[in-house]
């Protein structure tokens, strides 16, 4: 039997900055050059999910008026998502969906948007952007991707980071970066994050090829253009 795995991409029109979408499509050229298929199903504001075929999740950044609307979106679908986070399934949030899946967002003007939680964290407006290339060290390596965010996330204490960073991050002080919750993932990398970072992007596919089929293993890939990609933004300036 042919293995497959089913992408959900998140709010692809309202929340899609930065070539986020180069995730959702890395996702699925590494799992077809494996021969397994890779089903992409889409869903925006108000759109149904049937969430008992969902394997992986991707969500990316947005503007700030996109981002209040796919947070009250969230917050409907909160009861799915906590649900599909405890059975295992796979997600990776980007920058304002990451924000999102903290615990809320609290505006310039005082103004707090609810998230839902995923990550035990908070999220507050910052008196200026983190912006510019970085890299962050991390289980899969180094990562390398652009960040460019006011919003300062801080993590509570014992939670887990994607990593570390000696220049922006999750609030440009703690030197922690993104965050993990069971197979949920979130960071501030743009780029997208995924074509550069090959390791990490299988470390997801197979997190989510275990969970459907236990025991199955990924084959290796030839990634000599993603490491030269990789190489380049490395050495890219801040």
């Amino acid at each position: 039997m042919k293995q497959s795995l089913t992408i959900l991409y998140l709010y692809p029109t309202e929340m899609n900055i930065y070539g986020d979408r180069g995730n959702v499509l890395a996702l699925q050229r590494r799992l077809e050059w494996r021969g397994i298929e890779a089903r992409v199903i889409e869903a925006g504001v108000g759109e149904t999910v049937d969430w008992t075929e969902v394997d992986l999740v991707f969500a990316g950044g947005g503007q700030d008026r996109g981002q209040i609307a796919v947070g009250l979106d969230l917050g409907k679908r909160s009861p799915q998502i906590h649900d599909a986070v405890r059975r295992g399934v796979v997600f990776l949030t980007i920058c304002g969906t990451y924000q999102l899946f903290t615990r809320g967002f609290r505006t310039a003007t005082g103004e707090h948007i609810p998230g839902i939680g995923v990550f035990d964290a908070e999220t507050v407006a910052g008196p200026k952007r983190l912006i510019g290339n970085t890299t962050v060290e991390s289980p899969w390596g180094e990562l390398v991707g652009f960040e460019n965010h006011s919003g300062l996330t801080y993590l509570d204490r014992g939670k887990d980071s994607l990593g570390y960073t000696k220049v922006g991050g999750n609030n440009g002080s703690t030197g922690d970066e993104g965050a993990i919750a069971h197979n949920c993932f979130g960071t501030y990398l743009h780029g997208p994050v995924l074509p550069k970072n090959p390791e990490l992007a299988d470390h997801l596919l197979s997190l989510a090829l275990e969970r459907k089929y236990p025991g199955s293993l990924l084959g290796k890939l030839d990634d000599a253009l993603e490491d030269l990609a990789h190489q380049i933004a490395s050495k890219r300036p801040r």
